[in-house]
């Protein structure tokens, strides 16, 4: 279920604003909040399965634009890839220390502050 909520997260993050109102109201206190199908419902007025099914819906949606777009399999490729880019900005800075070479030491450090920047975003 972590790994669930985890995606979901993700999933809303990236393409939660094609969502209507009602479906990111429900998205976020069901996955956000910790509320149960049954809670959401009660304070609604509406019977459980009927917030489930605008929940679903919801789901589908988000999971039907990552499916087409791939953008946060994208994300994570990018990220894994910027944090290598990194560690070898990161060995090189090292290895122009070590023969005293003050250009390639500021070059490493360019990057790795580009890539620390990047990394945050």
């Amino acid at each position: 279920m972590k790994n669930q909520a985890y995606r979901m997260a993700m999933l809303y993050d990236f393409y939660g604003d094609v969502l209507t109102d009602r479906q990111k109201e429900f998205f976020d206190l069901y996955y956000n909040e910790d509320l149960s199908l049954g809670e959401i419902a009660e304070n609604y007025g509406i019977t459980r399965q009927g917030v489930r099914d605008v929940i679903v819906r919801a789901e589908a949606a988000l999971t039907e634009l990552e499916d087409k777009t791939g953008l946060i399999k994208r994300f994570h490729t990018m990220t894994g890839q910027l944090e290598q880019v990194r560690a070898d900005a990161q060995k090189l800075a090292e290895l122009s220390a070590r023969y005293d070479d003050g250009e390639l030491e500021q070059l490493a450090r360019r990057i790795l502050d580009t890539t620390e920047i990047l990394l945050k975003e």
